[in-house]
C-alpha cells in the first residue's frame, strides 16, 4: 500500500498511477450523486440534455449528506453502497467520468469497464461520516435541489481519505484482502 495525494479533477495519468490498496488523499472538486440523482442524470443524458456538471475526468461520490448544523459546511457525509449505482455507471464512464467513491463491491461488468475506460473505484470508510465531513471545505447544490440530500452537490475536499479498491489494471483490494486474510494465522486457512 502506498499513500498518495491527488489533485482533482482526476486525469488519466493520475488514475493510471493508482493501484488497488493505495491510500489516497483527494484535494479539489468532486461531485455527489446517489440513486435518485443517477436515475435523473442518465435519463436526461439519454434525452440529449447536457449534464448539469462537467463529467470528463470527474469523480462522483456516492453520498447523500445529512443536513448541516449551524456553523457547519455540511452534515455527516458517509458513503452509500456502490452496487446500487452499477446500472448507471457505464454511461458515465463513456462520458469520461474517471472515478467513483462509495462502499462495497462492484459487479464484474463494472470492474471490466473501469479497466477499459482507465477509471478507478475508491472506498471511503463506512461509519465515519462525521469524520469524512471534516474534510469537506465547501458544498454547493448544482442540480436537482428537490431531491434533498440526494441533490447533486459540488464539494471542495481537502485531504479526503479514500482507498483504491478497483484500479485501471484490474486490481481489486477486496479480493487481495480476502486472500491475505485466508492465508493468515487464524484466517480462513489457518
Amino acid at each position: 500500500m502506498t499513500e498518495k495525494r491527488i489533485t482533482l479533477p482526476l486525469d488519466e495519468t493520475a488514475a493510471l498511477s493508482l493501484r488497488s490498496g493505495d491510500m489516497v488523499y483527494l484535494n479539489g472538486v468532486l461531485y455527489t450523486a446517489r440513486d435518485a440523482a443517477h436515475k435523473r442524470l442518465i435519463a436526461g443524458i439519454e434525452k440529449g440534455q447536457a449534464p448539469p456538471f462537467p463529467l470528463h475526468d470527474q469523480v462522483i461520490y456516492y453520498v447523500g449528506p445529512a443536513p448541516a448544523k449551524e456553523g457547519q459546511i455540511i452534515g455527516a457525509a458517509g458513503p452509500t453502497t456502490s452496487g446500487r449505482m452499477d446500472p448507471y455507471t457505464l454511461p458515465l464512464l463513456e462520458l469520461g467520468v474517471r472515478g467513483f467513491i462509495g462502499k462495497g463491491y462492484r459487479s464484474a461488468e463494472i470492474k471490466e469497464a473501469l479497466v477499459h475506460h482507465r477509471a478507478v473505484y475508491m472506498a471511503a470508510v463506512g461509519g465515519a461520516a462525521a469524520l469524512l465531513s471534516q474534510h469537506i471545505a465547501e458544498s454547493e447544490i448544482v442540480a436537482y435541489p428537490d431531491l434533498g440530500p440526494e441533490a447533486i452537490r459540488r464539494l471542495t475536499v481537502l485531504d479526503f481519505p479514500v482507498i483504491v479498491v478497483n484500479d485501471c489494471n484490474g486490481g481489486d483490494a477486496y479480493e487481495t484482502g480476502r486472500a491475505l486474510y485466508a492465508r493468515s494465522p487464524g484466517g480462513l486457512d489457518g
